[in-house]
């Protein structure tokens, strides 16, 4: 029988799994340092330890079987059962055929307006009840839901295109006996597929031999953590050595039990079985979906998880459908006017009841047309008749207008040239039509770093040699001229460097400390170097690196090969070749990296570079030219600018052999070997001479600093949410003035104290009627770096469930809550979330670091929870996917890590900067004109509709409608639908230069000052007021007055209230309208001319004749509205209604405050083309060196080991060099019939 799942557990997290030997040396983690860790242990303890949980070792992958994954299945609901092993096919598209239909009614009627509408649709079609003919709201209702139900379509449209896109890409499968090209859908678990270099990885693959040395293999990680540099992955030693042909691929059947699939990008713990042996598996030998292969030519993997079961996958997030604020608003408005309708029906029933009893009291004799109904039926009916009759109030071409007013505010960004961008012929694309508003609320904003903020691009700057500084930045006139690299046959041909001083010192040849100071830069590295159509082609773990060698490529040393032994180089036009003794690897401790080498001449030299505090703990005493050197140094940490020092030392002969044997005893230890190692390296590293410094630039996009000035001045929080390492993110963080040298950045351990001081607080208060404490620190300015190892440690609760009394009285503590207000029986996990939340929000500035996507979008769903903010999320690639699924606005980057994040945004833009001129100036323009337009829609509703109330007094309650049926009907599509709509497309308060100018006027959306319950009260209250104006005032000017022309009727009457109702709305819209325009003049006058019109078609004597039930006014506008009496009175109802709006105009404009531009005259931001550079006030000796943290720990072993060097270098082969670690011969592969 196959062997099950269950019957391979091989033991619990943390222990070496079936007693398999360790992992190589070279992958073995360095321990973090002993005294940061041991001074968090006891928070970490407190905050990280009670809800962890291992994971279960239950996934088995046998290699070459696919019917041993069939047999396995998941219970999934009841009986229903799927297979345990998911296809290697995803989606991301919300419907299908099947599907679309119910499921988009079923989101669409989630909206509590349309359930409205259906349910007085469905009174409509009650004879007794219907006072409107029932296709008057379902017309438009199914345009509604036409409309929505075309735009998700082609939306979902876009998403299945872009599945097939994936799915469909092409790959190498082991079937039988060969190698077949199929789909990445075809791929099942278990399968050995075969990649080439520059292929995308289709599923988490266990590597199994490549073409490199010891089967390493270099991937690139951009769309996962939106790391450019490479990171190499390394093949089990015994796959490495007996897969080495087709056949013995086909015939590997070894079995993988390892951890359920799940969302830990970086970590796996497993072991592989086969041919009797068991052997470890860990993080370093999984490739994993969405990598990209890099310098290496072919390699082979095992299938281990497919499909949504992959890491990646697990890390995305479901699509979720975003509704504004203004959209959640509304529905609770719609429930309230609906309430306010079933009060008044009621009111008018009762009082239409006892009107009933008292006739039939004084009228006895007409009796018998009573005998046959209850006075509590007729008011049954009646209350019914005025919900549909009232219904009208919240019309649905209110909806239908939103949804052309967020289309064509959408254009306008589309249209908007100052974010278009030339380079890559793309404009600001919005995909989505319905969040227009809402980026004009933003307050906090989660931003990707590589690709997002920055261009991933190094260039060498400056440097300082020997106390002398060169290099410009070209503003000066004698640094106008870039030098000539024309005499040098390696140089690449992209460096500008404008300091010709440099130049010269270094082709006189005179100056050793110049001599030394780039031979160390051409040395000291682990750079791999191969030759294409004649050209050097260096291929770094880190772009920091790859900049500095190919500087010093670039003025003459030039870095030619390396073997396992030796490293050559061309200095000045002569090629030299250096015995490698040693090389020092760096760590997150060391901060610094040495090579220990023999130069032809035999003496032996030690080059040193790392991070500025350390390298100057190490220099020998009287340095000359120190002082200089870091006054450079604070002048290009000023400008922003990633520094390193750089050392160097003569060894003595008997010095090295010494330490060689000392070196050799700590390298074999097989314990507290990394700890032994450091100590032998720093028993070298002391002494040292100084060399210079240099400074590279890690260009940031065009017009970063400048908008995140703007953006924190429009109070709004930026957060950097990155996969990069810490010290690269700080770095950033100074550079694009998101950080400054007055913030206190707090570490882990002053947070776990904070936290822990704050738990004991909540503690103490828990049972007071509080907001809870909060966080003191104001004093100061604070801004907050964390990893993502302490978001685990601190956040993450799996699986863990909630107590039962959260859950049973969560949604009325919800309710009843203020916001910020904590409730006393939340959770300790809550409690601890959203401590962290209010500690982070109190700082400028978060900077998170090593965090997974799916930590990022945690984060983001952190801050909505406890903070009940509009947030907005950007980025470029696809670990950036969940944390835009999650944020209220997803914006994506279309950058250099592909379009998925694009695919999955809300809106799309080519630069980081366009962000300020879509939410400052966009935003706001699209919240001002669709706060302005509900405003003005309700009020004008109010206005004319409630007069249906007051008619009723005079109707004896009998639900009669007193306007004309097509009044009715047009009054919201034709009469009034202009005027509110172009204040919903054009209305504008300021110009976008004025907007831009003066960004803190952005925090009117973010208070919801425009439209909130408040101002939904105060249209009310106008809009009833001018109703009343309108109908008694008629009703006086027509009381006992009976003209030739008999204009005391009722159809007189009731033209003349909705003439005085269309005007008087009218008159107050235009009041109102601070941006005119000649559509804005158009769409005004156009009301009065349709309202003419339609009224003369509809009231035309020949339509009443073809229907006098439908056409029931004839020539009533007509003989109203000739009467100068009825103007009269039109118009005194119109001075009356405007008058008070007026008066109260004029008073807020002589009591309001200065002008905007006055007010923010101090504060005003220069908005600048050009990126600005940070001055900042360098008080700390600590400055920001980023070389350090550059790249993974490990790739210096792996020289030393030759794992890394292929036998044929773009040389040739040296003679020291092992000629045995060629590539593997090539497998073929046959096309799949």
């Amino acid at each position: 029988m196959p062997r099950g799942p269950l019957q391979m557990l091989p033991g619990r997290c943390g222990r070496n799994l079936l007693g398999t030997s360790p992992p190589p040396p070279n992958l073995v983690r360095r321990r973090p340092d002993p005294e940061s860790r041991m001074s968090v242990q006891n928070s970490q303890d407190n905050f990280g330890n009670e809800n962890e949980k291992e994971p279960d070792f239950t996934w088995e992958v046998k290699a070459n079987d696919r019917a041993y994954h069939r047999q396995f299945k998941k219970k999934v609901f009841l009986c229903w059962n799927r297979r345990k092993y998911a296809d290697n096919a995803i989606k991301t598209s919300k419907y299908n055929i099947l599907t679309f239909l119910p499921l988009n009614l079923y989101e669409q009627f989630h909206r509590t307006a349309n359930l409205y509408f259906l349910f007085v649709i469905l009174l409509q079609t009650i004879p007794e009840i219907a006072t409107l003919p029932w296709f008057a709201l379902l017309l438009p209702l199914g345009c509604l839901l036409i409309i929505r139900g075309a735009r998700d379509l082609m939306d979902d449209i876009a998403r299945h295109r872009s599945d097939r896109m994936i799915n469909g890409r092409s790959c190498e499968i082991l079937l039988g006996k060969s190698f077949c090209k199929k789909r990445w859908r075809d791929i099942q678990v278990g399968d050995v597929i075969c990649l080439q270099k520059d292929d995308f990885v289709p599923a988490d693959l266990l590597l199994l031999a490549s073409s490199e040395p010891s089967s390493l293999c270099y991937v690139e990680t951009a769309d996962i953590d939106g790391e450019t540099n490479l990171k190499f992955r390394q093949a089990p030693i015994i796959t490495h050595k007996e897969l080495v042909n087709t056949n013995k691929m086909a015939a590997f059947d070894g079995i993988v039990v390892c951890e359920e699939p799940n969302s830990r990008m970086h970590t796996f713990v497993g072991t592989l079985e086969w041919k009797g042996e068991k052997h470890s598996l860990d993080s370093e030998k999984i490739l994993l979906r969405g990598c990209k292969i890099r310098n290496t030519d072919i390699c082979y993997g095992l299938v281990i998880y497919a499909g949504f079961d992959s890491k990646i996958m697990k890390n995305s997030g479901k699509i979720k459908l975003k509704r504004t604020k203004l959209d959640r608003l509304m529905n609770k408005l719609v429930i309230i006017i609906f309430l306010m309708l079933v009060v008044i029906s009621f009111c008018m029933a009762v009082a239409y009841g006892f009107l009933v009893v008292d006739f039939q009291s004084k009228h006895s004799y007409l009796s018998a047309f009573y005998s046959k109904s209850s006075v509590a039926n007729e008011a049954f009916l009646i209350f019914w008749g005025f919900m549909i009759l009232l219904s009208i109030i919240v019309p649905m071409s209110l909806y239908i207008t939103f949804e052309f007013i967020y289309l064509v505010n959408s254009c306008f960004i589309n249209w908007d040239l100052e974010m278009y961008y030339p380079p890559r012929n793309m404009p600001a694309n919005a995909r989505s039509t319905s969040l227009n508003d809402q980026l004009g609320q933003i307050e906090y904003i989660f931003s990707d770093k590589t690709g997002t903020l920055t261009q991933n691009i190094m260039t060498f700057k400056k440097c300082c040699i020997n106390g002398l500084t060169y290099g410009t930045d070209g503003s000066s006139e004698e640094g106008l001229k870039a030098v000539s690299l024309s005499w040098n046959k390696y140089a690449d041909g992209n460096m500008v460097f404008y300091d010709s001083k440099l130049l010269t010192a270094i082709r006189n040849d005179e100056d050793e400390v110049v001599r030394e100071f780039w031979r160390l830069l051409a040395l000291c590295h682990t750079v791999m170097v191969e030759e294409k159509d004649g050209q050097l082609v260096y291929q770094a773990a880190s772009p920091d690196e790859e900049a500095l060698v190919t500087a010093a490529r670039n003025f003459g040393y030039v870095f030619l090969s390396r073997t396992q032994d030796t490293i050559t180089t061309n200095e000045l036009g002569v090629e030299r070749t250096y015995q490698l003794l040693a090389m020092m690897d760096f760590n997150s401790v060391r901060k610094r990296m040495s090579v220990l080498l023999r130069d032809p001449e035999g003496t032996i030299r030690l080059y040193t570079k790392g991070a500025d505090t350390v390298i100057f703990e190490r220099l020998r005493p009287g340095c000359p030219n120190e002082l200089a050197t870091e006054k450079a140094l604070d002048t290009f940490a000023e400008e922003t600018l990633r520094t390193l020092c750089l050392a160097s030392k003569e060894v003595e002969e008997e010095v090295y052999q010494e330490w060689n044997k000392r070196h050799h005893e700590a390298s074999v230890q097989l314990q507290n070997r990394a700890q032994a190692m450091d100590k032998v390296y720093e028993e070298m590293e002391k002494d040292l001479r100084l060399l210079g410094a240099t400074a590279i630039e890690d260009k940031l996009q065009d017009g970063v600093p400048d908008t995140i000035h703007l953006l924190k001045k429009g109070n709004i929080k930026v957060w950097v949410l990155t996969g990069d390492k810490q010290e690269t993110a700080v770095n950033i963080g100074f550079a694009c003035r998101l950080l400054s040298d007055d913030m206190e950045i707090l570490e882990e351990k002053e947070i776990y104290g904070m936290l822990e001081a704050y738990w004991e607080s909540n503690n103490n208060l828990r049972d007071a009627q509080d907001s809870g404490p909060r966080f003191q620190r104001q004093q100061s300015k604070m801004a907050l770096v964390v990893t993502g190892d302490f978001l685990d440690k601190l956040l993450l609760r799996t699986g863990e469930e909630q107590p039962q009394t959260t859950r049973k009285h969560s949604w009325l503590a919800r309710l009843l809550r203020p916001r910020g207000v904590q409730s006393a029986r939340e959770d300790p996990a809550s409690r601890r979330e959203r401590a962290f939340v209010d500690l982070a929000s109190q700082c400028q500035a978060v900077i998170c670091c090593r965090v997974t996507p799916k930590q990022k979008a945690l984060i983001v769903q952190l801050v909505k929870k406890y903070q009940r903010v509009i947030t907005l999320a950007i980025g470029d690639g696809a670990n950036d996917v969940n944390m835009i699924k999650t944020a209220d606005i997803g914006v994506g980057i279309s950058g250099q890590e592909g379009m998925q994040a694009v695919q999955c945004s809300d809106y799309a833009l080519a630069q980081f900067c366009y962000l300020q001129r879509l939410l400052l100036v966009h935003g706001r323009w699209s919240y001002l004109r669709i706060s302005k337009f509900l405003r003005y829609f309700f009020y004008k509703t109010f206005a004319s509709m409630m007069v249906q109330i007051w008619f009723a007094f005079y109707s004896g309650f009998s639900a009669q409608p007193l306007y004309e049926g097509w009044f009715l009907a047009l009054y919201n599509i034709f009469y009034t639908a202009y005027p509110v709509l172009s204040m919903g497309l054009l209305e504008q308060d300021m110009s976008a230069k004025k907007c831009l100018e003066f960004p803190e006027l952005y925090s009117v959306g973010q208070k919801d000052q425009l439209f909130n319950y408040w101002v939904f009260f105060v249209a009310l209250a106008h809009g009833t007021a001018t109703s009343l104006v309108n109908f008694y005032v008629a009703l006086w000017a027509f009381d006992d007055i009976a003209g030739p022309g008999g204009i005391c009727d009722y159809q007189s009457f009731a033209i003349t209230v909705a003439t005085s109702a269309l005007l008087s709305v009218i008159a107050e819209i235009a009041m109102q309208i601070k941006f005119w325009t000649i559509l804005s003049i158009v769409a005004v006058s156009s009301s009065v001319v349709l309202y003419c019109l339609m009224s003369f078609l509809t009231q035309n004597f020949t339509a009443f004749r073809v229907a006098p039930t439908i056409f029931r006014f004839p020539y009533a506008n007509q003989n109203a509205l000739t009467e100068p009496y009825i103007l009269l009175v039109v118009l005194l109802t119109v001075v009356i209604n405007t008058m008070p709006s007026l008066a109260v105009r004029l008073l807020c404009h002589i009591t309001a405050g200065p002008e905007p531009g006055k007010s923010y005259q101090d504060t005003r931001v220069k908005v600048s083309t050009v990126e600005l550079k940070g001055h900042f006030q360098r008080n700390s000796v600590r400055r920001r060196s980023s070389y350090a943290f550059s790249h993974k720990e490990g790739y210096a072993d792996l020289i030393v080991r030759g794992a890394s060097i292929c036998g044929k270098t773009p040389r040739g082969p040296h003679p020291k060099q092992d000629t045995s670690l060629c590539p593997r011969t090539n497998i073929k592969v046959k096309e799949s019939p």
